[in-house]
């Protein structure tokens, strides 16, 4: 249930990807989808020769998160390395579902963006845009890379999708409708998001204070940020994963503000200009760490 609800949480961000860069990306969603059921069923059958698990719907819920971290111009061999990446060595490999300590879809697109930087860093434009500024960069590369200000940024284009990026970025709106969508039917809390969200915003903020920024462009630079790229996407439907989250709710805003911190300090300052996928690898590593000092009173005990 839980699956089939992040599934139906993500549909119309898919749709969306599909109207904006045509039937490639559903191509790319569906062979990574496909390769990552396939690829989980052939381990437990053939190799820990166990029950297969499949039916859980956890291995298409991953193919899916793979997708959104991919562009729709992408290779179909290239999707297929990252599904065995992210289900063969991020997730089988520890046990399957329940014992990765890391998001196996954030594995499988870290891989890829070191092993293919220019078939991963290579984006089409949407459908029926014109040649501009953004044209094969995403606004936070195209920002990063000073060709743009974030000022000159199109919001109602952020919102809706109508930008270069990877499948999950095209339409902020939609992912927080569905982001909506778990929070109803309680397949996450607020903790991790709103951490998330919240310290990239004042960090970027303070940030651009610091810079000597003020009236609308102090306000818009950290608008601009929450928007752009994978953020809303990761907070909302990578960070929260439950076998690479903290137990506790204050477990939760200690990993949601470190992050946080780490995306903003590898966009601002790092080499890449998205950083959301490495700060949660990396705070998916310091889990283990908030469990064991971060725990709720035992019942009993004063």
């Amino acid at each position: 249930r839980i699956m089939r609800d992040v599934l139906l949480a993500l549909l119309p961000a898919l749709v969306v990807s599909v109207v904006m860069f045509g039937v490639n990306a559903l191509v790319v969603t569906c062979i990574s989808v496909a390769s990552c059921v396939l690829f989980e069923y052939l381990i437990q059958r053939f190799m820990l020769r166990g029950r297969t698990t499949v039916g859980d719907l956890s291995a298409v819920v991953t193919g899916v998160l793979l997708a959104f971290n991919l562009p729709a111009s992408i290779p179909w061999w290239i999707v297929v390395i990252g599904a065995f990446v992210a289900i063969a060595i991020a997730k089988m490999t520890f046990g399957g579902l329940g014992k990765n300590p890391f998001n196996p879809a954030l594995v499988g697109r870290v891989f890829l963006l070191i092993a293919y930087p220019v078939q991963m860093t290579t984006f089409p434009r949407p459908v029926g845009q014109l040649a501009d500024a953004f044209s094969g960069a995403t606004p936070l590369a195209a920002v990063k890379a000073e060709l743009v200000s974030h000022t000159s940024v199109n919001y109602q284009d952020v919102l809706f999708g109508s930008i270069p990026g990877s499948l999950g970025e095209v339409s902020a709106l939609l992912l927080l409708v569905g982001a909506v969508y778990l929070l109803w039917r309680k397949v996450i809390t607020w903790h991790i998001p709103v951490a998330v969200l919240g310290t990239m915003a004042v960090f970027v903020f303070l940030v651009g204070l610091g810079q000597g920024m003020h009236g609308e462009a102090l306000w818009e630079f950290p608008l601009f940020h929450l928007l752009a790229g994978g953020a809303i996407l990761g907070a909302v439907y990578m960070a929260t994963d439950y076998s690479t989250s903290p137990m506790t709710h204050t477990g939760m805003l200690i990993y949601g503000v470190g992050i946080g911190i780490i995306t903003v300090l590898i966009r601002l300052w790092g080499a890449y200009p998205e950083g959301m996928s490495f700060a949660i690898l990396i705070m998916n590593s310091v889990v283990p760490l908030i469990n064991k000092y971060v725990k709720p009173r035992r019942f009993g005990l004063k």
